[in-house]
């Protein structure tokens, strides 16, 4: 394992660098952490951020040297990752550290009093620490003019070369569907402009978040970011954004299920598909974490695939329509400004991983070196949205679909097997990652309504017969009413998905809706209010990015009742 003082080169493989394994458990943890982040209490009563004045004030008026232990990532045993399975103790505390952190003492000028937290798989990366133990007091009086104090500073686990594919592997994916359709709408110059622009304001908005969690080991998630920039009366509006999306993206992966099997199968409406959905994605809602994470890969795969099929399918046919060696009609400019609008959120739906990225920056052993890893992975991103956008809308041109791999089987010349097999694998993803995706909202909705808050261990519980018996009764209430909120969180994405049936005005409303708030506005106002300046760069992202999602929000939401 390379430490802080030798850093691991970029050139090389994940095999070469580190075993085949430890990549896999790497981008297990990385799901563990995306599909974990839980709505916090506005009521938090734990201890609150403390000031930069505060700060300095306690340094001033303490004169013994502390040794203090932040926070580690998340385990990466299969036993945390079994949310559902085992005994345990369902808890709203942050996650445990790993046994196999790494631990480098620094120079600091900060006193810390937390201590480790025991607790288990259902931990919410969204809860704040409320349990606190003194460090251990070392003997000795400092200088009067300096005040030096010896930390402990926690590292992750993963690599830069980790981070930098879990990173990756959050952005690519279904979003990349709709980029020909963007560059429809925008026009190859506005659409070049928008993507570009796009990719370096939210890497350096990821940047910002992560810079907050590595200095500051009291913050270890977006939601405490929120907090500490805007206060607890953030926290109701942070937990709505992180529903909205969740359920977003739940049922677009329910239309994207459905629009592939009809299409390979137009034997049933995309309708009767969803329906049938029902009874494949309410089981897969009770499946462990520690299962869900392996099967997650369908998605890397499926997206790495895709890409290869338009690109083989594009350069072997040489006629329009369909084809990158006579591509069809295009446009330089903006066809309208509806469509300029539905655009807007399109492109950016495809950047929104902010609210796990500060958490995988937690999870990296060399944390200083997560900003050039943002670098490298939106950098790919971006790239891979623009050339799949491009390729898309030059092989379709206008009639290009919301969801370019249906152009894939509409189109005489191609090979059917090959565009099957592709079509077969984004129907497999969705059904894989949709109870991932999902997740943060099941979780939201069991803190909200108090179920997860019990224990499954009877030894915990007075042995008196009553006690037991109500105790039982009341595991096996709570248990049903889980299934119960789960089962209607499934009927609700797959109902309003049949009420919305189009792929792209769903990604619209999510790309100028939720990210843009969550991935730029959010973070850009944190920045100006933790900082306490605005800088001509930061006020100008904030004004040029509130214009953009207002009208990519009206465009999205018209779109869905045309």
């Amino acid at each position: 394992m390379n430490t802080l003082n030798d850093p691991e080169p970029f050139v090389g493989s994940f095999v070469s660098v580190h075993s085949f394994k430890d990549a896999i458990q790497s981008y297990r943890r990385s799901q563990l952490i995306s599909s974990s982040y839980r709505v916090v209490s506005s009521s938090y009563a734990g201890p609150p951020f403390r000031t930069d004045d505060e700060m300095r004030q306690t340094e001033e008026n303490d004169d013994d040297l502390l040794t203090s232990q932040p926070y580690g990532p998340p385990d990466t045993s299969d036993n945390d990752l079994d949310w559902d399975g085992g005994s345990r103790v369902i808890s709203g505390v942050p996650i445990p550290r790993s046994s196999n952190v790494n631990v480098k003492r620094v120079e600091d000028h900060r006193t810390s009093f937390r201590g480790p937290v025991k607790v288990d798989e259902r931990t919410s990366l969204l809860s704040r620490v409320t349990e606190e133990a003194p460090a251990p007091l070392v003997s000795g009086r400092q200088s009067a003019c300096v005040l030096t104090k010896s930390v402990s500073v926690a590292t992750g686990q993963s690599t830069f070369c980790q981070t930098l594919f879990n990173a990756t592997a959050l952005m690519v994916g279904i979003g990349m569907l709709s980029e020909p359709l963007a560059f429809s709408y925008a026009g190859w110059i506005g659409g070049t402009l928008i993507i570009a622009s796009y990719g370096f304001v939210t890497c350096y908005t990821a940047k910002f978040l992560a810079s907050i969690v590595i200095s500051d080991s009291s913050v270890r998630s977006y939601a405490d970011i929120g907090q500490r920039a805007f206060g607890a009366r953030s926290v109701p509006f942070v937990n709505f954004l992180f529903c909205f999306e969740t359920l977003s993206v739940g049922v677009v992966l329910v239309t994207l299920y459905a629009d592939s099997l009809s299409a390979i199968v137009p034997a049933f409406s995309s309708n009767a598909y969803k329906i049938l959905g029902l009874f494949i994605l309410t089981p897969a809602a009770f499946l462990p974490l520690s299962f869900l994470s392996y099967t997650s890969l369908v998605g890397i795969v499926s997206t790495v695939f895709l890409v290869a099929v338009i690109f083989i399918d594009g350069f072997s046919k040489f006629d329009a329509p369909g084809s990158l060696w006579s591509p069809a009609e295009t446009s330089l400019r903006i066809s309208n400004l509806q469509e300029l609008g539905l655009a807007f959120g399109l492109f950016m739906a495809g950047f929104g991983a902010h609210a796990a990225l500060p958490s995988l920056a937690r999870d990296m052993a060399e944390p200083h070196r997560f900003s050039e890893a943002m670098n490298y992975s939106f950098c790919f991103a971006t790239t891979v949205y623009a050339v799949i956008g491009s390729a898309g809308y030059l092989m379709f041109g206008t009639d290009v679909s919301d969801e370019v791999s249906q152009n894939l089987l509409q189109v005489p010349g191609y090979s059917p097997t090959l565009n099957r097999l592709a079509l077969w694998m984004l129907v497999l993803t969705p059904l894989t990652k949709f109870p991932l995706t999902t997740r943060p909202l099941n979780l939201a909705l069991e803190c909200l309504l108090g179920l997860d808050n019990y224990t499954s261990d009877d030894s915990e519980v007075d042995q008196k017969p009553s006690a037991i018996l109500a105790f039982k009764f009341n595991r096996s209430l709570k248990r049903i009413l889980i299934a119960c909120e789960r089962i209607t969180l499934v009927c609700l994405a797959v109902s309003v998905s049949i009420l919305v049936p189009n792929f792209g005005s769903i990604m619209a409303v999510l790309g100028s809706f939720t990210v843009f708030l969550l991935c730029v506005i959010g973070p850009i106002t944190a920045k100006m209010t933790l900082q306490r300046k605005v800088t001509v760069v930061d006020a100008t992202i904030l004004m040029v990015s509130t214009v953009m999602a207002m009208w990519g929000t009206v465009a999205a939401f018209r779109s869905t009742t045309s």
